[in-house]
């Protein structure tokens, strides 16, 4: 039950409300459980866009996985190949280094054991057909993922 990248998942009202709600938690200094802000400049406007992600650490690095098909999150990050990570009041530049979907698979399987709750955003999205580890690592090739490197 993987996605093409063509296919794009639909943000609801009430996800758009998450997400503004999650900037403004971070910016008082209160993260949320493992939550994250990851900031890009966009490929086009140059404008920096804001978008909510949940690290995974798999053999000591960070990656971050996408769970909504079509992210533009993810086409700027491809552009940009760097970021920001927020974490509280926290700021980090990091670069983001794609990982070959060959090795994307211990990845993936890690999400919904370290992430449980956001593992049913990639159900409700179609990227795999339950939380179970296995399903994970077998769609593991269609979910774009990105080693978290320090600047």
């Amino acid at each position: 039950m993987s996605t093409t990248a063509t296919t794009r998942a639909r943000v609801t009202g009430f996800q758009r409300f998450g997400n503004r709600m999650m900037e403004v938690f971070h910016g008082i200094g209160l993260p949320v459980g493992p939550m994250q802000l990851l900031k890009v400049k966009g490929r086009n406007s140059g404008r920096e866009y804001t978008n909510p992600v949940a690290p995974v650490k798999v053999g000591g690095a960070t990656y971050i996985l996408q769970a909504f098909p079509g992210s533009d999150w993810v086409k700027n990050v491809r552009a940009a190949g760097e970021g920001v990570l927020v974490r509280g009041r926290k700021a980090r530049r990091v670069r983001l280094v794609e990982v070959p979907p060959q090795d994307r698979g211990p990845i993936a399987r890690e999400f919904p054991t370290q992430v449980p709750m956001g593992a049913g955003i990639f159900v409700k999205n179609g990227v795999v057909p339950d939380k179970r580890p296995e399903s994970f690592e077998r769609a593991a090739p269609e979910i774009p993922v990105f080693r978290v490197v320090p600047l």
